[in-house]
């Protein structure tokens, strides 16, 4: 007994004064574990969709504790190292048994190495000496020291070779078999543990006979051994080999990519991508542009995200990846382009929530110069008046510019700035009132993030690309009264944005929908979006180049129908509700204001209670004139007798111009009794040539001169202009006369014939001597 206490206490010192040593030489010649892996990307169902080489130019695919199925640990355990969980590095037994038989035969017959020893040499590879074996031996101890034995399996097989640049199981699985490493056979497994010893010999796809051979020799011994159930080895025996190498599937190669240069040091990056949703509008985008390709329109950007998670489903940078004539490689959705009117039901939204606008709030739709910057609309035509709604419908240009102007153009740059509009960011200090036409910069990432917001109530947040994004940071840009209107108003069927072919379609999805044209129709855009899903589409060519035929409507907008219906299909989703802090009142349909006195023509429209203008219509005045219309007298006027009360319309004096110049009949006021000696009140010319206080560079030489306009009350039938307060020369209301400015401050007069007057001046500069 006493001799066994001392032979244990023996061991027990050896054993803790062995541990001590490898700790201290450790701390000299620690374990190096510097190995790089190949960065992969994976779908949110763990399908590859994205990898790439190591620095080194090796595949070398990290696999994961998970990913080991209880098969695939067997298999590999039992051909290499049957007693790995028990021996701490070596295994004496088999040291001994190696060494013998070497020297026995003279050469190396037979190895010793545990799978602790191999990961030893595979993570610092020597050349095959005693001396190197020692000191393989020594890591292999460091290792059982440091790490479990699961980590250490773990280790072999991220690092166990396969021939040519193949390293580990995963790398193995997906080029030889195409699949993960927990999605293989017994069969699979098999030949994937052979083919290590044997790289040269065994290779995939050439010697798929003689691995077949070798796979069914240890097959037969799983099957001796009770390995695994004879059932299960006897399917696997008659398993065929259908093994070669593959190309790495890459299917969806923006995102990858930015994934991978985003998170440079993982070896594994989890993505949202819904591998199916990819693969379908993958498909679809580049047979759509493949249709277009005569029409010299080359490439798409569509990116597809999850309303109630923010999450990025699709991700397609551009039609064809592979293309690198017209730049496949690009990544179109983080590209800076010209929005076109995408802006505008954000600044719609933000009007309603200020109070300036309500959907029947009637605007005009007449040329109008903003201190020299003159907006058209897209088909060159002006409408009027005209609703709000069907004004953000129709996508025109002179309301949003008028509505931007009432907001204020900084307030509203600042708007975008605060929903990640990062180059406006950039160039906020040179940004006016043509943003809200798209003379700005934006991605198709930003939009649609934009508009993901519309579908939640006004609420945005960034999108998520990995499944391990838990930033839940929002904040809201619009109220819901405001995203539920713009959504109601985006919905209509009855616009001119609706595609030819779809406009009689039983196949036309439920979308909330905006499209964009770029100027020089370098960009065709269409943001669509409904409970589940948004999608933003952008099309045109990465050079730049305009095309004649890019529009939004026609080259965008059915991209963005084809998508939801390959993807959200007769959706059951229930559709947006109306919010409970939004109401509905009567408003008069010619002015889209509160009732008036004299209004009998009424329509419902939305408002913002407490927020929404309450002004009352005054689209009808009441005016006193004689028994056959043809004077209008005032209080001070009108005689005792002889008069009588109607009502006339009461116009804007820009709305009287237009309606004066395109010929468009309205009734007029009668001309103000002659005899009448009071000055009249009201609305004085609005001069809209020259603009106040610019500067004019006239060419003398050239006789340039400048012209002289306004816009005039109803009641005003002439007026008379005045040149630095001396009379110019008289016209009639709506008349474009010129003049010969001289230099310097000129100021510049207009009085009508009621006696009403504005004064301007402007700056002149004489060029051209």
């Amino acid at each position: 007994m006493i001799l066994i206490r001392r032979v244990l206490f023996f061991a027990a010192g050896f054993i803790t004064s062995y541990i001590l040593f490898i700790l201290f030489l450790g701390l000299f010649y620690p374990v190096k574990l510097q190995t790089k892996y190949s960065p992969i990307v994976l779908a949110r169902d763990s399908s590859l969709i994205g990898a790439y080489l190591t620095d080194d130019d090796k595949w070398r695919m990290y696999t994961e504790l998970q990913e080991i199925t209880p098969e695939l640990k067997k298999a590999i355990l039992f051909k290499e190292d049957k007693y790995f969980y028990i021996h701490f590095g070596i295994n004496p037994v088999s040291v001994i048994r190696a060494s013998f038989n070497n020297i026995r035969t003279g050469r190396r017959t037979s190895g010793a190495s545990t799978i602790t020893m191999q990961v030893a040499r595979l993570l610092e590879p020597k050349e095959r000496t005693y001396r190197n074996k020692i000191i393989e031996i020594f890591r292999a101890f460091q290792l059982e020291l440091k790490f479990t034995k699961d980590e250490i399996f773990q280790m072999y097989l991220n690092l166990v070779p396969y021939g040519s640049n193949i390293e580990g199981v995963k790398s193995a699985s997906v080029i030889y078999f195409g699949k993960m490493p927990d999605h293989l056979s017994l069969a699979e497994i098999a030949a994937l543990s052979i083919i290590p010893n044997r790289p040269v010999s065994l290779q995939p796809g050439k010697n798929n006979e003689l691995i077949m051979a070798e796979r069914n020799k240890w097959l037969l011994r799983y099957q001796h051994s009770s390995l695994f159930d004879s059932s299960y080895v006897t399917d696997a025996l008659e398993e065929k080999l259908n093994a070669y190498r593959r190309q790495i599937p890459i299917s969806a190669p923006h995102i990858s990519l930015r994934l991978k240069n985003q998170y440079p040091d993982r070896k594994i990056v989890r993505s949202t991508i819904n591998p199916l949703i990819q693969a379908k509008a993958s498909r679809i985008v580049k047979n759509y542009i493949n249709t277009m390709y005569f029409q010299n329109i080359k490439n798409a950007t569509v990116l597809i995200v999850d309303n109630h998670t923010r999450e990025v489903l699709a991700y397609i940078g551009s039609a064809d990846f592979d293309n690198n004539e017209d730049g496949g490689q690009v990544d179109g959705i983080v590209s800076v382009r010209s929005p076109g009117s995408t802006l505008k039901p954000y600044l719609y939204g933000i009007a309603f929530d200020k109070g300036i606008i309500t959907p029947k709030t009637i605007i005009t739709d007449v040329p109008v110069s903003f201190s020299g910057y003159e907006p058209e609309n897209y088909d060159d035509k002006f409408y009027g008046n005209i609703t709000v709604e069907n004004a953000l419908s129709m996508s025109l240009n002179v309301p949003a510019v008028k509505i931007m102007a009432k907001l204020g153009s900084s307030k509203f740059v600042n708007k975008l700035i605060d929903a990640g509009f990062q180059q406006i960011k950039k160039d906020k200090e040179h940004l006016g009132l043509s943003v809200s036409l798209g003379g700005c910069g934006v991605t198709n990432e930003e939009l649609t993030t934009l508009f993901s917001a519309f579908a939640n109530s006004g609420i945005y947040k960034k999108l998520k690309y990995i499944i391990t994004d838990s930033s839940d940071t929002e904040k809201r840009i619009l109220t819901e009264s405001s995203a539920y209107m713009i959504t109601e108003i985006l919905t209509g069927l009855q616009r001119p944005d609706l595609p030819l072919q779809w406009a009689n379609s039983s196949h036309m999805p439920k979308i909330a929908w905006k499209t964009g044209t770029s100027y020089g129709r370098r960009d065709a855009w269409s943001i669509g979006y409904n409970k589940d899903y948004t999608i933003g589409v952008w099309v045109g060519n990465f050079s730049g180049e305009g095309v004649p035929e890019l529009n939004g409507s026609e080259k965008a907008a059915p991209l963005v129908f084809r998508l939801f219906n390959a993807i959200d299909y007769n959706s059951e989703s229930n559709w947006f509700e109306m919010p409970d802090e939004l109401n509905i009142r009567y408003v008069c349909q010619e002015s889209g204001k509160v009732p008036g006195e004299y209004c009998t023509e009424l329509v419902m429209d939305y408002y913002l209670p407490g927020i929404s203008d309450n002004t009352k219509c005054n689209h009808l005045k009441k005016v006193y004139v004689n028994p056959d219309s043809t004077i209008s007298y005032c209080m001070s006027c009108r005689p005792a007798l002889g008069y009588v009360e109607a009502l006339y319309p009461n116009p804007a004096p820009e709305i009287i111009t237009f309606y004066n110049e395109n010929n468009i009949h309205y009734r007029k006021i009668p001309p103000h009794n002659p005899d009448c000696e009071r000055l009249m009140s009201g609305k004085p010319p609005v001069i809209t040539s020259p603009v106040h206080e610019n500067t004019y560079y006239v060419n003398v030489a050239d006789s340039m001169e400048v012209m002289l306009s306004c816009h005039t009350s109803p009641d005003v039938e002439k007026v008379y202009w005045y040149i630095d307060k001396k009379f110019y020369r008289s016209a009639k209301a709506g008349e474009e006369i010129f003049f010969l400015p001289g230099e310097g401050k000129v100021e510049i007069s207009c009085s009508d014939d009621k006696g009403r007057n504005t004064d301007i001046f402007i700056f002149v500069e004489h060029v051209g001597f």
